[in-house]
Formats: structure tokens, C-alpha cells, sequence
């Protein structure tokens, strides 16, 4: 089976011209490839055999965690850091819904935040949670589907939860709204939706379309 693409059938929210080589790395999972954001994205590298080298003199991290394959990929507020430079850069959603990289300081490298997507109840009254990026947690805290968390990177633990409630700050993640970023007014739940304002503008989104931010 191909381990490649065509440019013009890479994901919408993939930075990166429809025209350029024909082949592009595989899309395996619902993130950003290293090799996109750091050929694509940061102008980094020149094309996979540079991240291939990185990846091998063990330069790169993702969320704390040591890069071992080439063809990995960042989730949604993942941290990329690049270890040489001690450049750290977060995966986020620009306005029109495209992933984008933006530095940020070394104290913000050390969390992120991501979704609740599942849950089932253990022994002891503990709780695994199913995580929008693929984490999974065994945890105490009072936390619903859908809610958001904050993980903090180095002890590996969730440090918060931020529940979906009225005037929780939002990011659409998926849907025509996605990349915009407002609080909630409303919750709509007979509909699983919820009212949002965003600057002057309102709307209403699917709660399936968004994650809860701090």
C-alpha cells in the first residue's frame, strides 16, 4: 500500500499548495505530519531525508516525548520542539480552519489541552477518559464527554478539566466555523448544540465541532 499522496487530495486544513511534487506524505492520523510542518510550515527542513536525519539524532520532540518515526504526526496543540535551536511551537487552527505552528515560550511548552471524547468507568471509582489526540487517562476528577483537559506534559497527568458550560471559552475545531474562537451564550443540548459569540458575530455549532479552552 502507498505510504503517499497527491497534493491535491491532502486534507483542507493541511497548509500546503495543490501544486507543487506530486507526492506528499501519508495522511495516518487526524493531525499534521512532522514532515508538513516542518518542510511546509516552518521552512525547517527541505524535504523528508532532513527530518529523517533530525528524527535519528533524536532533535525532535512532540509533547515532551522523543520523535521515533518520520512519518508521526502532531495533534491538535501539540507541542513541537526543536531540541538544537530550544524552539518550541504549539499546532493550532488559523481563522480559515488550517493548521498552523506558533512559537511559544519554554513555561508554555510544559501543557495542552485537549477533549474528552470517551469514557468508561473502572474499579475505586476511577475513570478512564478517551482523548481527542489518542490519550488515554485513568482519573478521578469529575469529568464529562465533551469537557476539555489540561495534561501536564511532564509528569503525564491531567492537571485540570475545563468543563463545557456557559460562557467557557471555545475553538471550533471542525464544521464551516472551524479555526474560529469565541465563548458560549447557550447551551443547546436537546439539539447537541450551543450558541457562540465571537466578536460581534454569533453562531451555532455541533458541541462534536468544538474542544473547550482556557
Amino acid at each position: 500500500m502507498s505510504k503517499h499522496m497527491k497534493r491535491h487530495v491532502v486534507p483542507k486544513n493541511w497548509p500546503i499548495a495543490r501544486k507543487g511534487t506530486t507526492f506528499v506524505i501519508s495522511k495516518e492520523s487526524k493531525g499534521l505530519p512532522v514532515v508538513v510542518g516542518l518542510r511546509d510550515i516552518l521552512a525547517l527542513a527541505q524535504n523528508r531525508k532532513e527530518v529523517k536525519k533530525a528524527v535519528h539524532k533524536k532533535d525532535l520532540l512532540i509533547s515532551n516525548k522523543p520523535i521515533i518515526d518520520d512519518k508521526a504526526s502532531l495533534e491538535l496543540f501539540d507541542v513541537l520542539t526543536i531540541v538544537p535551536a530550544k524552539k518550541n511551537y504549539r499546532l493550532t487552527l488559523t481563522e480559515k480552519g488550517k493548521y498552523d505552528l506558533v512559537e511559544i515560550e519554554e513555561k508554555e511548552s510544559k501543557n495542552k489541552v485537549s477533549k474528552i471524547i470517551g469514557k468508561k468507568s473502572l474499579s475505586n471509582k476511577k475513570t478512564q477518559i478517551n482523548l481527542y489526540d489518542g490519550r488515554n487517562f485513568i482519573e478521578e476528577k469529575e469529568c464529562k464527554v465533551n469537557d476539555s483537559v489540561v495534561i501536564d506534559l511532564e509528569k503525564n497527568k491531567i492537571s485540570k478539566v475545563l468543563p463545557l458550560k456557559e460562557k467557557a471559552n471555545v475553538l471550533a475545531i471542525g464544521g464551516k466555523h472551524a479555526g474560529s474562537v469565541g465563548k458560549i451564550t447557550k447551551l443547546l443540548p436537546e439539539y447537541k448544540m450551543v450558541e457562540i459569540e465571537s466578536g460581534k458575530d454569533k453562531f451555532n455549532a455541533l458541541i462534536k465541532h468544538l474542544m473547550i479552552i482556557q
